[in-house]
This record gives structure tokens, sequence and C-alpha cells, in this order.
């Protein structure tokens, strides 16, 4: 009889490559002592389990349900909590495509036990005739020479790994188990030995010559050692959480990511860094959404370094609004840009709705040239805060006119499509690609990289930001004064929303090439500082696994939103251990103009 699974097609989509995870891997999650669930049956069915054990007892002529014999209630009957709500399943075509197991394990005499519950089944046609039902009797078990009497609906589970049983009865064999504390007494958290990984591979792999579904029983019940299990190829994994271990199984393929672009690690000279130096040109790095663990994850998928952590000067920043405890990019960018704290979704205003001068129109004024670059759309909250005023991110309209007025002597970003009708053409010489901007001569530059939104690295954007960050210094330095450049790497954020590890990845290790463009900069041209931050971090995101080695990490999240966590920041050259410590977002303004004479 054929016995399916719920297949987990075990994929990875990281940078556009489909790589297989695991070979045609098919797992069975079994909500184990399925009557503690507060709905037995329904609770674990309904939540995507293809297998689920009901413990029985043969008491005064009748079926019931406990975990003992003390514990038996009339209420509870094998017919109430789990024939009737299966037929009803059944009439319903609920679930039709899964195959269910129901395991009956048997905890009081076998044969008497078993003749009983042969005898409830034959009162539900309905189940025993499905091929979409598959009962298996484990537990107290008759002797396996006997196995053949029984009726065809009848599987059970085999237990004796090793021991020879005769062709006929094999095949009334449905899987093989075993107790996992025979072989390890790892309880789930941490790894296993060396010892105990030896031990239960070659149980698995002895399993497996059977070609029979094998799972342990009394095995450990946590996120890392159902991923383990999945791992070492075990094919029904036992649970008392089948909704979470459905739901982390399902969604591995997305979080476990094998990372395939890298940064090249640039090691500074530290020449000018943390030296009482004057300070000519800043450059600030905002990592859109870029907290300590999305850093971590780079760190790791990347051999285990970036350029960002060869840096000295390190701190921590509080990304609190004025009127929220979690940020926006608006309110965070603008507290940035203008030393002041705002409303969420507020750019370049303060909290009563009124402008506030940004850092790039106070050096304006000093005669410093100054440039955005961005993987967002020009008109996005983190660029905008730094050369519009608008009390509501959203009014691209008002923003995109701001561009126009400013005084920004180069952009780079998405969203050429908002300015169709505006005559931007006017303020900036805008070409075609980054690279012209090593020739061009204009005073006002601009470089739309998408017609909306732009691209991510998942999509192949290649090493357009670290390029874009390379040419926009050299056509900023051309001038001959000082300057200030931002640079935000905006995607992290963006697949931080949807929970996509791959792109958290592949956006922060390209971040990390721009930063490695910025600090190279800065050696060959001193009194350059550059600060690298974030605006705040989104998702909660954690790094549960991975293996440097082969550049795979795995990530979880307990969010889709930002989060109030503090951000690192991290400084390179003159002056750079004034950014150290723990402070709020807003200081970064004051320390920046103080240094700039």
């Amino acid at each position: 009889m054929k016995t399916s699974f719920l297949f987990i097609s075990l994929f990875l989509s990281l940078f556009g490559a489909r790589n297989l995870l695991y070979s045609q891997e098919q797992v069975k999650i079994h909500s184990h002592n399925d009557y503690n669930q507060t709905i037995p049956f329904w609770d674990a069915y309904s939540n995507g389990a293809t297998s689920i054990e009901a413990d029985i007892f043969l008491k005064d002529n009748d079926l019931y349900v406990s975990h003992d014999f003390q514990g038996i209630t009339t209420s509870r009957t094998l017919e109430d909590l789990y024939l009737k709500p299966l037929e009803t399943a059944l009439k319903m075509n609920f679930k039709k495509e899964k195959q269910l197991v129901l395991l009956i394990d048997i905890k009081t005499e076998a044969e008497p036990t078993l003749n009983k519950l042969v005898a409830v089944l034959n009162k539900y046609q309905s189940i025993t005739t499905s091929k979409d039902i598959k009962i298996i009797v484990s537990g107290n078990r008759p002797q396996a020479e006997t196995y053949t009497k029984y009726p065809s609906f009848i599987y059970f589970d085999f237990q004796e790994l090793g021991k020879s049983i005769s062709k006929e009865s094999w095949e009334k064999v449905a899987m093989v188990s075993a107790d996992f504390k025979k072989f390890s007494v790892w309880n789930g958290l941490g790894r296993l030995t060396h010892e105990d990984y030896n031990k239960v591979s070659a149980v698995i792999a002895k399993a497996k010559e059977t070609n029979k579904p094998f799972r342990f029983w009394g095995a450990p019940d946590t996120k890392s050692a159902w991923k383990a299990f999945l791992e070492l190829g075990v094919d029904i994994i036992n649970t008392d959480s089948p909704y979470n271990c459905v739901q982390y199984i399902q969604a591995l393929p997305k979080r476990l990511i094998t990372a395939s672009n890298f940064s090249t690690v640039y090691k500074p000279t530290y020449k000018t860094d943390q030296k009482e130096q004057p300070v000519k040109n800043v450059i600030l790095l905002i990592g859109d959404g870029n907290g300590l663990s999305q850093i971590s994850s780079a760190v790791l998928a990347n051999n285990g370094a970036l350029t960002a952590t060869q840096l000295k000067s390190i701190g921590f920043i509080k990304t609190q609004s004025a009127d929220d405890f979690t940020t926006d990019s608006a309110a965070a960018g603008t507290a940035l840009a203008t030393g002041q704290k705002t409303n969420n979704r507020a750019i370049g205003t303060d909290s009563l709705r009124k402008p506030i001068v940004n850092i790039m129109e106070v050096l304006q004024k000093r005669k410093y040239a100054t440039g955005v670059i961005t993987t967002d759309e020009i008109t996005g909250a983190t660029p905008a805060a730094f050369y519009a005023h608008t009390e509501e991110r959203s009014n691209t309209d008002l923003i995109a006119k701001d561009l126009e007025k400013s005084k920004l002597n180069l952009f780079i970003g998405g969203g050429a499509s908002t300015f169709k009708n505006k005559k931007l053409d006017f303020k900036f010489k805008l070409l075609n690609s980054v690279k012209e901007l090593q020739n061009v001569i204009n005073d006002t530059v601009g470089v739309f990289i998408a017609e909306g939104r732009v691209p991510s690295v998942l999509e192949g954007r290649g090493e357009l930001l670290a390029d874009a960050t390379k040419y926009g210094l050299e056509f900023l330095n051309k001038k001959k004064k000082p300057f200030f450049l931002m640079v935000e790497g905006a995607q992290i954020d963006s697949f931080g929303h949807v929970n996509n590890v791959g792109g958290i990845v592949s956006e922060t290790i390209d971040f990390d090439t721009a930063i490695t463009q910025a600090i190279m900069f800065a050696d060959k041209n001193e009194g350059t500082l550059v600060i690298v931050t974030a605006d705040h971090e989104t998702s909660g995101f954690a790094i549960p696994q991975g293996n440097v080695k082969k550049h795979k990490i795995e990530g979880d999240f307990i969010t889709n939103d930002h989060t109030a966590t503090m951000v690192p920041i991290f400084s390179y050259g003159p002056h750079s251990q004034d950014f150290q410590g723990v402070y709020e977002n807003n200081e970064v303004f004051a320390k920046i103009l103080s240094l700039l004479k």
C-alpha cells in the first residue's frame, strides 16, 4: 500500500539559484500523544501534521484514549476523539491530497485490544477502505508471525531493528521505530556530540536499508532537533507541537540559505584612524534595517569577516522616534540628517511639523559638495531626509519637487518614472550609468538606476552600489573642495519586512562592498571620515544555526516590522573615536558638525 508524506521540497532560491538542499527528501510530522492537544485530532490535522498518535486502553470492552490507565474517562473513547472526526474529515474531502497515518499505540494486552480495535474499525468502512488513511499499530503488538491474520487495513510499527521476520509479515510493516535514548542523551539544545552523531547516523542508515519510513520515539522536541533529524534523513518527526513543527519545516527552505555573492575584505591602513587631525570629507553609509544579527549573518556567510568588521571604533545608537518606541525610516533618517528627533513618517520636519535644516543644507552654505546614493527610489524616506521637508513620507510629489530645488551636487537612485513630467534635467545633468561619472564635468549630476523600484542583488543588480559609491566619490573629489556623501543600502530592510533570509544576507554583503569603496577612498585621501550605521533594525532577525565553511546561514524572525533594538555604528578615520559609546541617533548630526570647522 502506497505511503505518501508531507513533501518538503527543500530548495534554495538565494541569488537566483535553485540548489537542492535535501534531494527528494520526504518528512512526515507526527503528532505524538495527540490526545493531549487542546482539540485532539483537529489541532494536528488542520495544522498540517500527517501522522497522529492515540494511546489506547481496553477497559470494560471499550477502547479509551489516555496517557495511563488512571486517566481514563468515559468521554474520551477512540471513536469520539479520532474515528468520528476522521470520518467527518473524509466526508468533507478535507486535506484529501495528504495521506494520514493514524498510529494506534496499544497500552493494554496486545491481542484482545487489537481484536477490539479491528471490531470497532469495521464500523467505519469509509476509513478502512480509504486510500488516504493508513492505520498502524504500535506499542503492545502481537507476535510478528501473526501479522498476516489481521485485516488488510491493519499495519504495524516494527521496533526490533535487525531482527528477521518472514517476507509475508514484513509486508504488513509500515514503519520502523527506535528509542532515541538508546543512542544519545541529547536534549535538543546545542548540538549532538560527534560520538552521539555517529551513533544516531548509524541507526538511521541501518533503518534506511529496510526501505521503510523511520522515526525515533523519546526524541528531543526542539527546532534544533527537528532540523537535525531532517538533515539526518529521519522520515517521521515526533513532536508535541505539530503546528510549530510544521511551520518550521515548511519555512526552512526560505530560512536556510547558501551565500553566493561575496565582499572582498579590505584591510585598512589605519594611518589616520582615531587621530586628532582635521576632518575634511564625511561619508555616511546607512544600512536600512541593518541590525547586529544582519551584520553577523553577512560576516559568517562571507568567510567570517567583512570590511566593516575591520574598523576599530564601534558604538551603538538608540533609534526611538519622538512619538513612538519603534521608529520608521523617515523619523530615523531625519534624526541622523537634522539632529532632531521627530514623529514617524516625517521627512525633515520636527514634531510640530515645521521644517528643520538638514546637514546637507548646513554644509552647502559652507561651500561643501554634497551627494546622496541609494538602492531605493530617490524619493524614499532615508534619502529624502537629506534634502526634503514634508510631514508625510508618502508625499512623493512634494519630495520630488524638493529634489529639484535642492543644492545637491549628486544623486543616484531609482524612481525615474516619478520625474517624467518634471523639469529635473534643468537642475541636474542626467546620466545613463554611474560609470559616466568618470568623465562628466557638470557641477550637478543625477543617475537613475531604475525606472521604479531598484532590482535587488537576488534579481541580478550586481555590484551597482559599490560602483555608484566608487564613481560618486571620484566625482565629488574632483571638485577640489570638502564634501559630504550619504550612501544607503536600502534593501536589507525590504527583505527584513518579508522575512527573506537570502535577501538580507545578499544585501548586507553588498552593502559591505560599498563600505569597502569608502574605506579605500579614506586611506587614499587623508581627512576623510567614514561612518557606517543603520536607521533601525528590521524583523527581529536572528541566526540560530549555520556553517561558516559552507557559507550557510539559517535565519529566523520575530516580526515583519521594525524593532526598537539598538543598532551598531562603526567609524574610521580622524576622530573616529568620537563616535564610540552608546547614544541617541540624533546625536550623530552634532558629532559630525563639531568636527567640520
